[in-house]
């Protein structure tokens, strides 16, 4: 088969497409032929060498695909070959297949093509985690995103509206902040950390942000802070930005806020069947076009570093996602 091949970390530049020798469904494994393979920030970090968990070169980097199911090992009953699944995987995905476990696995529905459900995975994921599991949002709560207009900022403003709460988006560029009105954010601003605290302010009548989703850092984080409401619940979920910030203990303690913290693959291993049923959930609001898989771009695997290349600098809006041609 082929695959995207990293034989040492630094730039995406160092990314080849290789034959290797296909995988093979081990006990309790299946056998996905991969269609589309979403990109993701965290593909980058991985391939420079800066994610927290970092495989044995030569791998292939990629998180999350979307295909059909090739073959099942001993001991599998579901899903059966021939099905659609999509699958999350710690790396591995830039490849025209991939072996994962079954209960790893999540039936893709008719009307959701391989290319929408690879990019509803992790940042769909990472979102839906953010606003439900760890902040709690609560129908009506206002929720701020950072980052609107890329991979997880895109997932969070759509889904802030999906599950009735009320989205303020924060976007670099004119055409991220036009893509989140389009997703239904009420307010959009730009990244300037020094006005951000008082349009805020100004939007909510003086509430303040119930929920953000921060995925920047640095001098935006610190400007999150003041813009948090009353028990108000701040998500760390990255530091796109490149700078990680420092937590004032003292504003956590003036506004009874919380500040929590989200590593999404962690569900995949601490809780798969909650994951699984969170991805299914995704997967019918996509169907019943409550949200939208927004694909900026798709490209074949050859292309895999110029689309990585696309995240180093920051030009990203909306969802990268790789080809196979087998669809």
């Amino acid at each position: 088969m082929r695959a995207v091949v990293l034989r040492e970390f630094g730039s995406p530049a160092l990314l080849a497409v290789e034959d290797v020798p296909s995988p093979e469904a081990g006990p309790g494994e299946v056998l996905i032929d991969v269609e589309a393979c979403g990109v993701n920030f965290p593909d980058l970090l991985v391939v420079q060498g800066k994610y927290q968990t970092l495989p044995e070169t030569p791998f292939s980097p990629g998180k999350e695909v979307a295909g059909q199911v090739a073959a099942v090992g001993d001991g599998v009953t579901s899903p059966r070959p021939g099905e659609r699944v999509m699958a999350q995987v710690e790396y591995g995905g830039y490849s025209e297949q991939v072996a994962v476990p079954a209960s790893a696995c999540c039936p893709v529905p008719d009307g959701v093509s391989s290319t929408d459900a690879a990019a509803l995975g992790l940042v769909y994921l990472t979102a839906h985690l953010g606003l439900t599991r760890r902040a709690r949002m609560q129908p009506g709560e206002w929720v701020l995103v950072t980052g609107a207009g890329g991979g997880i900022g895109s997932a969070g403003v759509q889904l802030a509206r999906a599950l009735g709460g009320r989205a303020i988006a924060v976007g670099e560029t004119e055409e991220q902040r036009a893509l989140a009105r389009k997703q239904g954010a009420e307010h959009v601003f730009d990244a300037d950390p020094e006005a951000l605290r008082d349009r805020v302010k100004e939007a909510t009548d003086g509430h303040g942000a119930d929920v953000i989703l921060e995925a920047v850092g640095g001098s935006l984080f610190a400007a999150c802070m003041r813009c948090v409401a009353w028990e108000g619940r701040i998500v760390v979920i990255g530091f796109a930005g490149g700078e990680i910030p420092r937590v004032h203990a003292g504003h956590v303690l003036v506004k009874n806020m919380s500040v929590l913290g989200l590593q999404s693959s962690d569900y995949r291993d601490r809780d798969p069947e909650g994951l699984r049923a969170m991805q299914e959930e995704l997967l019918a609001l996509c169907r019943d076009e409550e949200i939208r898989a927004e694909v900026a771009a798709t490209h074949p695997l050859e292309d895999a570093a110029n689309a990585l290349l696309a995240f180093e600098q920051g030009k990203m809006r909306g969802k990268l996602v790789l080809t196979t041609g087998r669809a």
